[in-house]
């Protein structure tokens, strides 16, 4: 047999990590690597050939320790909470990341501040603002297969100024029945200009958990998303809005709960501290593949 002979220009070494897990196979999976050398658009073809929801380029920073940039199979993101927390793990397996210490990203979100502590992964999220929306909301359950039933009139759909769209329904088994209609569901998105639909509900798996969330974002490219840091770290924020908890001057600590629904069980620990207007987000991450790719 004639030896095989490879003449790529560029080899890589890539690692794919699910995040907000202790556990191979749950959370959510993110792709992370070194992109120091890789354009854009090999970043885009390297994201699409990944096939996960983001996949992670890390590189050199002068604002900060890294320059941190995510892509779904189909566009850049500027924000990504499962891929920096896998980031952070990436860093800590290459010993480039030392327990108990602060780490800064600079991204297409501004410049995120991060930490490691005893194992669990911290992410500095932006606080957005928030607004009430009503327009076509009956359009937009119906997309979701929701009927106005399993909703409160009294409680208003949030958007925050992300382009993220939260929706309360009353019961855990609301969310487990969900059976979308993407195409619509895309069609409305793009009409409203809103990113992610975010479907919550205070009835939880877990008796230590104060929500669970589904997320969907064809907009994106990412029809359900398993496990979505960016959307469960404001949805602290979205909660005090409703009334459902009363953001005070102590510190606040929740953990919100994604991805059971779909076999990808995933806990999100999340941290408002209002001296600081500061929101963080943690969880544990593992690596499950490392791999070369060849471009």
């Amino acid at each position: 047999m004639a030896d095989i002979n490879f003449h790529q220009s560029k080899t890589i070494k890539i690692f794919q990590i699910d995040a907000f897990t202790d556990k191979p196979f749950g959370g959510n999976p993110a792709g992370v690597t070194f992109g120091d050398y890789l354009t854009k658009n090999e970043m885009q073809s390297i994201a699409r050939e990944m096939n996960l929801a983001e996949t992670a380029f890390l590189s050199k920073s002068d604002k900060a320790d890294y320059n941190l940039r995510w892509f779904t199979p189909i566009m850049e993101v500027d924000l990504c909470g499962h891929a920096t927390i896998a980031s952070l793990h990436f860093l800590n397996e290459h010993s480039l990341l030392k327990n108990n210490s602060i780490i800064k990203f600079e991204t297409l979100s501004g410049i995120l501040k991060c930490r490691t502590e005893n194992g669990k992964y911290f992410m500095q999220v932006p606080v957005y603002k928030a607004k009430e929306h009503d327009e076509q909301k009956k359009e937009i359950l119906e997309s979701l297969s929701l009927n106005e039933n399993v909703v409160d009139k009294y409680i208003p759909f949030i958007m925050l100024e992300n382009g993220y769209l939260y929706i309360y329904v009353k019961k855990l088994s609301t969310l487990k029945e969900m059976k979308p209609n993407y195409k619509e569901l895309l069609r409305l998105q793009k009409g409203l200009n809103f990113g992610g639909a975010v479907v919550f509900t205070l009835e939880t798996y877990d008796r230590e958990s104060f929500a669970h969330l589904r997320f969907f974002a064809p907009y994106f490219g990412i029809d359900e998303d398993p496990v979505t840091g960016s959307a469960n770290g404001p949805l602290i924020t979205v909660l005090n809005r409703l009334g459902f908890i009363k953001l005070g001057s102590e510190e606040i600590n929740l953990i919100f709960e994604q991805g059971d629904i779909i076999n990808r069980r995933g806990r999100v620990g999340v941290k408002y501290i209002p001296s600081a207007n500061e929101l963080y987000i943690s969880g544990n991450a593992v690596t499950v593949l490392k791999s070369e790719l060849y471009l």
